[in-house]
């Protein structure tokens, strides 16, 4: 039985009774919040493994808590919407979601959305190696990336992304191909929502000073740099 720790943060109890009791008949420990800035406060503990968050909470909607969290809290967090326009999902990614669902969902769906998104989160043991190029070395099993020795903390996704890129450094990723070894066949995953995800992780790599780290050959897609750092 699972021992991971979950939260739900959404202001409708019936969705909450239904996810609650989904999630503990797979195995989850739940807890819940009804609004955001319940939710917010809950999360701030630091004892969740994921977080079920609903965009469309009163007072402090679920983008404002995650744009908070995400300040120093990287766990992940899967959005639910009612909201159908795309450019709510892209915002939504760009904050650092990891995953959504749209309502009406199935609960079945979701549970296995948020089993898929803690094994890459924490995968439990693997013989996969440490990966390395230039000054940047990842560490798949383990969910550590480090640019010259120093850790750069990423979200599930931006690890899967980088991951499969540097395990075939001189192969140009096309952009489905890419989606699909990312996501799986997930319906409603389009170009902006890998770019989204692909800005941000540039963005942290060049914080950390491997600012080459990831290039786009237009036309074609995707495929690690050099890596060599400043």
């Amino acid at each position: 039985m699972s021992t991971h720790h979950l939260l739900i943060v959404d202001d409708d109890p019936h969705i909450r009774s239904v996810l609650r009791i989904a999630l503990q008949r797979a195995g989850y420990e739940v807890s819940e919040a009804g609004d955001g800035a319940e939710g917010l406060s809950k999360a701030r503990s630091g004892r969740f493994d994921l977080i079920v968050l609903d965009i469309g909470l009163p007072e402090i909607d679920g983008l404002a808590v995650c744009r908070t969290l995400r300040a120093n809290d990287e766990t992940p967090v899967l959005f639910l919407t009612a909201r159908q326009d795309e450019i709510d999902r892209v915002l939504g990614f760009e904050l650092g979601g990891d995953d959504y669902v749209t309502k009406p969902f199935s609960p079945r769906e979701l549970v296995a959305r948020i089993g898929a998104i803690l094994k890459r989160a924490r995968p439990a043991t693997s013989s996969a190696p440490t990966l390395s190029r230039g000054v940047l070395s990842v560490d798949p099993a383990a969910h550590l990336c480090r640019v010259n020795g120093a850790p750069v903390t990423l979200t599930a996704r931006e690890m899967d992304i980088l991951s499969h890129l540097i395990a075939h450094p001189d192969r140009i990723a096309a952009r489905p191909a890419l989606t699909d070894a990312v996501y799986g066949h997930h319906a409603g995953v389009s170009d902006r929502t890998l770019d989204s995800h692909l800005r941000n992780l540039r963005s942290k790599l060049a914080e950390a000073g491997c600012g080459d780290a990831i290039e786009t050959v237009h036309g074609i897609g995707i495929r690690m740099g050099p890596c060599t750092g400043p």
